[in-house]
């Protein structure tokens, strides 16, 4: 009852010295703090003999030791645990060489090479079709039966060459009527039947899904599907040789030494060697050509293992079997595999490549002939889409043809696409092929080319289109520049169609964006409202439109220059569908939180920014996710943060009004908004440096107020109670005193309503332990508080205590406690002459009561209290299941007491020595800690105020747990 009338008397600037570091002279020579440190690197050697051991050497480039590899003896562990792990086992290498070698063939094409990969989710998606699909096939393939073999080696061959006679007939059945989603999972299924039949080592088995496969590829009859069907087929056919293939390799294994990357075919034994011709065999005697072309096609690679010059023989042979392929779409899809494998297994061969595209062509005019027109009138197919069928193949054949090609070929390859009266499938092909520096060079040539092009097949908007990919990836030259814009949008504008229309100019507005002005852009985009605002055809195009302003924001990056743009905010008014409006809106704002350097008060930027921050605002509903609420706020936090009017404070807290009527529905809005209010009002008592004039000091009063009215409508509690208390320091630090005591008294009267449970990032959390956090703030600031003169003493504390009391804390918990123990401090601390710090030009209670004796009294009754609570609290811990508890917070109150109390004062000495023994009675007291302490106790009795701790320490007995 006498720890405030015995609070220790403390002088803060005299313990604030002796705490202070010791300060040590230090010659630095060449060490200085921000030197790079050196590495030390660690080389570990491995012996590739019998009972090798591995031996880690370490060498540095320096003299100077990095502190951390000191510790480590120059090895760090994760050098230690590779020198120390086992031999590796021939599987692992195996496994590590083929990897190896599967990196390094990739890379014989350099990354520069766009791979076949990129493009299969693009065709799959463009290629399409709503009628019925078929599959002929066996029907095990689907069921997943294995097919028994005999045990005796005599009738396992008889088996397999009966199957191999079933090959292709069999019980073949047609499955009719499939979905494109069913026929795309009847593939998957056989792409997994091949694999389950290769691991359950059924190799025919696995030949004879591969060859069902394949004969797919000759069925046009759902002709525009034919590109996809392509893609899911061919897949199958890379797994199979890929089988082939580490089949093959695995048998080349001798004595745990796999082959080298480059291997010889006289490295490879006999057994591997007769394996792989007797694949060859196998396929060779498949019956029909496509099948059998596809399937020799997808183990080329194994031609490595027979001979040095194999695959250089072996694709001019396949080049020229593509020519009995009758239907030249089935053909120039055959031709795109043989250059992919091609270009995976051989890329130097580039002369087969070649031989191939001008097999091409010399069969093109087959196109245009009386079987394929008969075959698109029988299927309803018009010319136009009947050649967009043939792109993907023909880009691709001329990726690979044009992949590293020296200009000649390019220019050979334009030359004869004039041959062929200019054709404009074989144009766009070269085009989307050629590398886009070539093609920009000679961008007047191609438009030249395109004007002569013949309109009937393939239309010229997509060749206009073509060519303004490549102009946004490489420049044309300079003087030509207005030219090229200027012919190919008198195209692109008289396009009736809208979707043609805007697939062209989405990729010409990024060529007028690089390298023309405002005017120029603001053209085109009055272009695009003129031809997409009739009949709401911007309602179909909101993918292009939405790329159009993100090109526009990605150039004109200035938003001052951007809203110059006269037809730039019409033209966001076409987006009226909410989800795409907003989107587009996150964009703008995204651009303008990256690019804006500085603040900006400028009118044209803060209307428009606030039209368009309003728009992703009123896109809230309560069906809104939080993480889309969070991005929408942070988007508007990012705006808010960067308008300012410099000294025109009062124009400032316009803006922040104006912002919180228009944000109302986003919290983290409201938030950021008090703390900038609270931020200016510092500015303002900064400006004035802290002597307010009666203008400011009312416009501060303002901010108050601003505070005051917004923290209310807030959710989050703790949320509420942290601005109360952070808008009343800032009341108090402006001299505001009656506004900080009204943020004060409403936190308190909030305290009770902080439930038991908060949810903190989706799950549920007590709310003790953010209350705990809460209060000790509170009480630091209350310190500083002066007492209102009606309001009688320590009016706040008081309110604060009563709540305390009366709030419902969770039964096993001891934060009531761990509370009351932070009261006395405070109220130790108020007792003080002068406190141990003040707000400028606030006269805090040891000014206004200067050590009153009725103040003191005060503080006393309430200390009385306080610590009767505590004691009453560790008595209700006396069972056997809280004694742990009773010892960590008896610990905790006694450290309170040395702190702050006097212990000269007998009653007060005995009460520590009390707790002393309470926390180590039952033998819960951490015993390091109990050492420490008494450490603490022996050395604090050194100093000269401090003697009376030696009688202290011999008091303090420290009990064996046991």
């Amino acid at each position: 009852s006498c720890f405030s009338r015995h609070a220790r008397s403390r002088n803060y600037v005299s313990e604030s010295e002796v705490c202070k570091l010791e300060s040590v002279p230090l010659d630095f020579g060449d060490y200085h703090p921000l030197k790079p440190i050196t590495v030390t690197e660690s080389k570990t050697k491995k012996l590739n003999r019998k009972g090798s051991t591995s031996s880690t050497s370490s060498s540095s480039s320096s003299s100077v030791m990095d502190p951390l590899s000191s510790v480590l003896d120059g090895t760090d562990p994760l050098s230690l645990f590779a020198a120390a792990a086992d031999p590796v086992t021939a599987t692992a290498t195996t496994d590590s060489t083929r990897k190896k070698r599967d990196k390094d063939d990739s890379s014989a094409v350099g990354s520069d090479f766009e791979p076949w990969s990129s493009k299969r989710g693009e065709i799959l998606a463009r290629y399409t079709t709503t009628e019925k699909l078929s599959i002929k096939s066996n029907m095990q393939f689907f069921t997943g039966k294995a097919t028994t073999t005999g045990s005796a080696v005599s009738e396992k061959v008889r088996t397999r060459l009966e199957e191999l006679d079933d090959l292709e007939e069999g019980s073949q059945k047609e499955l009719l009527n499939l979905t494109q989603q069913d026929y795309m999972n009847r593939i998957e299924e056989l792409n997994q039947s091949l694999k389950d039949a290769w691991s359950s080592d059924q190799k025919v088995k696995a030949l004879k899904i591969v060859i069902q496969c394949s004969k797919l590829l000759s069925d046009t009859t759902v002709i525009q599907f034919y590109p996809s069907k392509f893609v899911l087929i061919t897949d199958i056919l890379d797994t199979f040789g890929k089988l082939v293939y580490e089949r093959i390799l695995s048998m080349c294994v001798d004595s745990r030494v796999s082959l080298p990357d480059n291997f010889s075919p006289d490295s490879v034994n006999d057994t591997a060697k007769e394996t792989c011709l007797n694949w060859f065999f196998k396929i060779a005697s498949i019956r029909e050509l496509i099948p059998r072309f596809y399937v020799e096609a997808a183990i080329l690679k194994c031609n490595k293992f027979l001979s040095k010059m194999g695959i250089s023989e072996c694709l001019p042979r396949l080049t020229s079997m593509i020519r009995g392929i009758g239907d030249p779409l089935v053909a120039v899809y055959a031709r795109a595999y043989l250059c992919r494998v091609g270009m995976e297994v051989a890329p130097q061969l580039k002369e087969s490549l070649n031989k191939n595209f001008f097999d091409f062509l010399l069969t093109f005019k087959q196109i245009h002939g009386d079987t394929v027109q008969n075959q698109l009138v029988v299927q309803c197919v018009e010319i136009p889409l009947y050649l967009t069928l043939y792109s993907p193949a023909i880009d691709w054949i001329l990726q690979c043809i044009a992949y590293r090609a020296p200009e000649v070929l390019l220019t050979e390859m334009m030359e004869r696409c004039k041959k062929l009266g200019n054709n404009a499938l074989l144009l766009n092909s070269v085009m989307s092929a050629f590398r886009a520096e070539f093609i920009a060079a000679r961008s007047m040539d191609f438009i030249g080319m395109i004007k002569e092009c013949d309109e009937s097949g393939f239309p010229k908007h997509l060749l206009f289109r073509s060519l303004g990919l490549n102009l946004a990836l490489a420049d044309p030259p300079e003087n030509d520049r207005l030219q090229i814009l200027n012919e190919a949008w008198k195209v692109i504008t008289k396009l009736k169609n809208p979707q043609d229309y805007i697939n062209c100019a989405e990729v010409w507005v990024e060529y007028t964006c690089r390298h023309f002005t405002k005017r120029e852009v603001n053209t085109v985009l009055a272009d695009v409202i003129k031809h997409m605002t009739p009949d709401r055809a911007f309602e179909d195009a909101y993918p292009q439109l939405q790329s159009i302003i993100q090109k526009v924001i990605t150039y004109i990056y200035d938003f001052s220059l951007l809203f110059s743009v006269e037809k730039f905010l019409p033209f966001l008014d076409m987006f009226q569908k909410e989800s795409v409006r907003v989107e587009v809106c996150k964009c703008i704002m995204e651009s303008f939180i990256k690019h804006q350097q500085e603040s900006t008060k400028d009118p044209v930027i803060l209307n428009a920014l606030l039209h368009i921050c309003k728009t992703m605002h009123d896109s809230v509903n309560a069906l809104t996710l939080e993480d889309e609420k969070r991005m929408l706020a942070a988007l508007i936090n990012g705006f808010i943060k960067m308008v300012s009017f410099g000294r025109d404070f009062e124009q400032q807290l316009s803006f922040y009004v104006e912002a919180r009527s228009m944000f109302c529905n986003l919290e983290p809005v409201l938030v950021q908004l008090i703390h900038s209010v609270n931020q200016l009002a510092m500015e303002t008592r900064k400006v004035m440096k802290g002597n307010h004039s009666r203008k400011t000091a009312a416009f501060v009063r303002a901010c108050v107020a601003f505070c005051f009215i917004t923290i209310p409508s807030l959710s989050s509690i703790f949320t509420r109670l942290n601005l109360y208390l952070h808008s009343g320091q800032v009341a108090l630090a402006n001299q505001c005193l009656s506004q900080a005591d009204a943020f004060f008294k409403a936190a308190v009267s909030l305290v009770p309503e902080v439930p038991k449970m908060i949810s903190v990032d989706g799950k549920m959390r007590p709310a003790d332990a953010f209350l705990l956090e809460f209060l000790c703030n509170f009480f630091s600031t209350l310190l500083v508080v002066p007492d209102h003169p009606e309001q009688g003493v320590l009016f706040l504390v008081r309110g604060l205590l009563n709540v305390i009391q009366d709030y419902t804390w969770e039964d096993n918990s001891d934060d009531k406690v761990r509370i009351y123990t932070n009261v006395l401090h405070l109220l130790s601390a108020m007792t003080q002459e002068a406190y141990i710090y003040h707000v400028d030009k606030v006269d805090s209670n040891d000014t206004l009561y200067g050590g009153d004796s009725k103040f003191l009294a005060e503080i006393n009754k309430l200390c009385e209290t306080v610590i009767a609570q505590i004691l009453d609290h560790l008595k209700t811990l006396g069972k056997e299941e809280t004694l742990k508890r009773q010892s960590q917070l008896a610990l905790y109150f006694f450290n309170t007491i040395l702190a702050h109390g006097d212990l000269r004062n007998n009653k007060l000495n005995q009460l520590s020595v009390n707790l002393w023994n309470l926390a180590q009675k039952h033998g819960f007291a951490d015993t390091k800690t109990m050492v420490k302490t008494l450490e603490h106790i022996k050395r604090q009795s050194k100093q000269p105020a401090m003697s009376h701790f030696t009688d202290l320490a011999l008091r303090l007995p420290l009990q064996s747990r046991t």
